[in-house]
């Protein structure tokens, strides 16, 4: 088996076990985070309708825009960083606060960690 395949069988097992834990509802949605190496998208999704209440996707951040927050953080760290501040401001508009945090599989490092903190800086509570 390739190291490619053996990676996402673990973060398809690891996104299942996440997933059988955690539920969004109205009140306090799930977020959601997909990665790949073109972005990154963020959406607040009620699974008890079914329906996406707010998303954010990273090209809607202008890449002269990204500014670093720490010394030594890469242009995609910074990206989203913004992006969770850019998704706490549409949640705000929506009037959420609160939300549970979906990983998705990723493991909370670099990027997954960075918009977390930009969400939790932006006004959302985990």
């Amino acid at each position: 088996m390739s190291k490619n395949k053996r990676k996402n069988i673990g973060r398809t097992i690891r996104r299942k076990r996440v997933r059988a834990k955690v539920r969004g509802t109205k009140k306090c949605p799930r977020l959601s985070i997909f990665r790949s190496n073109r972005g990154m998208y963020a959406q607040l999704i009620d699974d008890e309708a079914g329906i996406t209440l707010a998303s954010a996707f990273s090209k809607e951040i202008k890449a002269g825009e990204a500014k670093p927050d720490k010394a030594g953080s890469s242009r995609k760290k910074d990206i989203s960083f913004q992006l969770g501040g850019l998704l706490a401001k549409k949640a705000a508009l929506k009037k959420i606060k609160q939300v549970v945090f979906d990983r998705g599989g990723y493991k909370y490092h670099g990027r997954v960690k960075a918009l977390a903190e930009g969400a939790r800086e932006g006004g959302l509570k985990f």
